[in-house]
């Protein structure tokens, strides 16, 4: 692991467990297919939505459009193979699908596609999408008197868009408190750290100024997770959940690592040395 000074609030994240380490081995699973695919994004995603998809969301596979279901939208869609991971363990399709990712005649391709894969609830990828879709669908279970949640997956890198802000001044305006944001803040976007980017600090009062309740947590403590995303919302405010993650989370070479964010061409040794970190740990 790279060690980046300052990058990361003091949070005392636990070791990853059985589960957790299961998942990741879907993502193996999943890479090892064509030796490609944004495995960065997705590694500092898995404990966000396994706490979502075991824990908070209300939904049947077997019916995916079922309309009381909440809804979770991942904006930032180059983080699919964690959803998709997490959508074949949850039976929304089978799990032999997942050995065909990215090929010409599978339904999971580098983006989600909604219509397509069952469980995907947008099609994302163009970024900054996802929160107005988002508001959309919880103004619409607002009017339908329907206690539907929903859940917008975004990347810290994504709040780079205007889009993400002009949706927000909406969220705020409507008192949607039926909708909660959560940021994915590995601090690190496709082309470098996000400091040097476009650096998004003071997170947490942007979104407070766009009156959010805005509350920050370890985005790979799952107990912390779980009580956050559990928390009943009594402000009458649309909520932000601040998930402090670390991008390549789960194996030694990638964590931190900016290269990770997307890579082809995996050679068999670096899938090995996947496969046994995730038996080591």
């Amino acid at each position: 692991m790279t060690e980046v000074p300052g990058l990361h609030p003091p949070y005392n994240t636990p070791p990853l467990d059985a589960r957790s380490r299961e998942l990741r081995g879907l993502l193996v699973r999943m890479i090892k297919v064509d030796g490609r695919g944004h495995i960065g994004p997705a590694l500092s995603l898995f404990e966000i939505l396994r706490v979502l998809y075991d824990d908070v969301l209300r939904f049947d596979a077997k019916n995916p459009r079922w309309a009381e279901r909440d809804r979770c939208i991942l904006s930032k869609g180059h983080g699919c193979i964690a959803l998709f991971a997490l959508l074949a363990d949850k039976g929304f399709f089978p799990m032999e699908e997942l050995d065909r990712f990215c090929h010409k005649d599978s339904i999971l391709g580098g983006h989600p596609e909604y219509g397509k894969v069952p469980g995907v609830e947008a099609s994302t990828g163009a970024l900054g999408h996802g929160l107005p879709i988002g508001i959309g669908m919880a103004l619409a279970a607002r009017i339908q008197k329907r206690d539907s949640k929903v859940f917008v997956i975004m990347g810290d890198g994504e709040t780079n868009e205007g889009s993400v802000w002009e949706a927000a001044m909406c969220a705020g305006k409507h008192t949607l408190s039926n909708l909660t944001v959560l940021i994915d803040y590995n601090k690190i976007q496709s082309a470098g750290f996000t400091r040097d980017i476009q650096d998004m600090e003071p997170m947490a009062d942007k979104w407070r100024a766009f009156n959010f309740d805005v509350e920050e947590v370890d985005g790979h403590d799952v107990a912390a997770l779980r009580s956050a995303l559990k928390k009943s919302n009594n402000s009458g405010k649309p909520k932000a959940l601040i998930c402090h993650t670390v991008k390549g989370k789960g194996f030694s070479f990638t964590e931190n690592e900016p290269k990770w964010h997307h890579q082809s061409g995996i050679k068999p040794e670096v899938f090995a040395k996947m496969e046994e970190e995730l038996k080591a740990a």
